[in-house]
């Protein structure tokens, strides 16, 4: 093993431990990674920044622009209303949920899909009394696996697309990824259909009654003019019929007690109430209690235009970490912070000093006419059917003519990917179906920058002869293997560490490495590329490795154990099913 070897594998295992460790972002490990390996000189000073030019960069950042675009037209809702009325059924909504993402995923990108369709979910578990929780991780699973039909649905198709050409001059196409994908998706979808019972009961999910939801914690002042002044806490829990609990009591601005039953209160009481939302609207106002961050709105003078939105704190926003006072939400974004819910689990601090963590379902009041800007600008995700014709006219027909004009144009070999999906993120801004904030806000800059920074660092592997080394071992593993079943080796390890690396990083590093396997056991590299593909794009076992599992994770109320009760058959499913399905379409002996 030469210096730059040991340099490459160094750098790279540094980076795989400081992801797993979780304690830095995942863009500043991939900048720090960058950094080290220019000052090591095994990437060269003037092709430190060639990453951030590359067509993935491109691409990821375009498909993101145009998901967005097409959520905010509308055009998926209005398919979807007629068909809403008659899901009735707990299968029927699972099987058209699961597979309308599925099939959208197919051609957005898969974290947009599934933002589109998770509120008319739920929607559809609102009006039937079923469980969200029964919905939105299928949906989850349904949006990874229409990812790997197409080019664009998920990062590592474009990824290993990418070494392709590196290998041997063409990439994949827009479709070649289809007849694996397709196979799997139907497999999969089918599975789901069937396999949600595999879920715990019971789980506290959601935002409403109907959804059995997790409690959420809420302030309220108790006025001098109260009814309840000079009664007991069991009295007020007793005029909410008990579906609210009094679970703390703040006196003296900062003391924080734990109440009994036969605790008085008193006029200035900070009440700490735990409840379903219904709930606890209608016991504040009976009980002529004043939420505590219930301030009035600047400029509004009609109470209509105030409007109370419930909405799921997502990955990329920049509210986690910090708590209401320091994003300074009031006077910064025109919101204010009403109740607050994470999983199930008790707060024990004051609203206004909880750090937000990706997931917390939070109830923000703000002007009716800024909602959609204001979740936009915090990161939020309305848990409730979005009123699209707020402040402007939904864009349908635009939207479906740019979205298949640039499919066509991709499908048909006409245009390059990364420039076909570039011009149409620039016309759905120019015509206006998405606005150039949003736009930008789609953009998720953090795998952007990952992805520019570890291009030039995972190149390494190869230019070091590293991925070759690994090959060389890997080959010696197999060798009791027939083809199949290095195939399915690869596909496994892939699978196996994306959950604590981001998708994009394991294909960077592990796709060089399939490739090479495949030349050293005397097989043909793309069905290898395609099991990593695969791999990387199937994280089903837990809430971390993937957006989409993380996106549900809190409007679900799922923990982390819940994930690999229905993902791990469903893992086992798709490397058998792909595996065979690689080896079909893809043929691992050279002719």
């Amino acid at each position: 093993m030469t210096i730059d070897q040991m340099l490459s594998f160094g750098i790279i295992g540094a980076v795989i431990a400081l992801l797993i460790w979780d304690r830095l972002r995942y863009d500043l490990v991939g900048m720090i990674a960058l950094l080290t390996s220019v000052a090591a000189g095994i990437v060269p000073a003037k092709e430190a920044f060639q990453g951030f030019s590359d067509d993935i960069v491109v691409i990821v950042g375009s498909a993101l622009v145009v998901s967005a675009a097409v959520g905010r037209s509308g055009v998926v809702e209005a398919a979807m209303r007629p068909l809403t009325a008659r899901m009735t059924g707990v299968w029927t909504q699972v099987a058209v949920l699961a597979g309308a993402v599925t099939m959208l995923s197919a051609i957005v990108k898969n974290i947009g899909a599934l933002a589109i369709f998770m509120p008319i979910a739920l929607q559809v578990a609102r009006r039937t009394g079923t469980p969200v929780s029964i919905l939105l991780m299928p949906m989850a699973f349904g949006s990874l696996l229409g990812g790997l039909m197409t080019l664009v649905g998920t990062s590592p198709n474009i990824i290993v697309s990418r070494v392709r050409a590196e290998m041997t001059g063409e990439p994949f196409h827009m479709f070649d990824f289809t007849p694996v994908g397709l196979v799997i998706a139907l497999f999969g979808v089918a599975f789901l259909t069937v396999g949600y019972r595999l879920l715990p009961k019971g789980r506290a999910a959601g935002a409403g009654p109907a959804f059995n939801i997790d409690d959420y914690t809420a302030e309220a002042r108790l006025p001098t003019g109260s009814q309840f002044v000079g009664r007991t806490v069991a009295e007020l829990e007793s005029f909410g019929e008990s579906e609210v609990t009094v679970a703390a009591i703040v006196r003296e601005n900062y003391r924080r007690y734990v109440p009994s039953g036969h605790w008085v209160l008193f006029a200035g009481d900070i009440l700490v109430l735990e409840g379903d939302t219904t709930a606890l609207a209608d016991l504040v106002k009976r009980a002529g209690l004043r939420m505590m961050h219930d301030k009035d709105q600047e400029g509004v003078e009609n109470e209509d235009d105030i409007a109370v939105v419930e909405a799921v704190v997502e990955q990329r926003s920049a509210m986690i970490g910090r708590s209401i006072e320091e994003v300074n939400l009031r006077e910064r974004f025109g919101a204010n912070l009403l109740a607050l819910s994470r999983r199930g689990r008790p707060i024990r601090q004051r609203l206004r000093r909880v750090r937000l963590q990706s997931g917390d379902l939070v109830v923000l009041q703000c002007r009716q006419a800024a909602v959609s800007d204001t979740l936009a600008e915090l990161g939020c995700l309305p848990l409730a059917e979005r009123n699209l014709a707020i402040g402007r006219t939904p864009k349908r027909a635009v939207a479906v003519a740019v979205l298949g004009l640039t499919v066509t144009l991709v499908a048909t070999g006409l245009v390059p990917v990364a420039l076909a999906f570039f011009g149409a993120a620039v016309a759905m801004t120019a015509l206006k179906v998405v606005s150039l904030r949003d736009a930008y806000e789609a953009i998720e800059w953090p795998i952007l920058v990952l992805l520019g920074s570890l291009i030039p660092v995972s190149e390494t592997l190869r230019t070091t002869g590293g991925t070759e080394l690994i090959a060389g071992f890997l080959s010696q593993a197999a060798q009791g293997l027939p083809p199949v079943g290095a195939l399915a080796m690869i596909m496994v390890a892939a699978m196996a560490v994306t959950p604590f690396l981001n998708n994009a990083a394991t294909v960077l590093v592990m796709a060089p490495i399939g490739a090479s396997l495949a030349t050293h056991l005397g097989l043909r590299p793309d069905a290898f590329l395609m099991a990593v593909a695969i791999g990387a794009g199937c994280d089903f076992l837990t809430p971390i490795g993937h957006q989409c599992n993380t996106l549900v994770m809190g409007p679900g109320g799922y923990r982390f154990g819940d994930y690999w009760r229905l993902g791990l058959p469903l893992s086992i499913m798709v490397v058998i099913i792909g595996t065979a399905a690689i080896a079909l379409f893809w043929p691992l002996i050279p002719r």
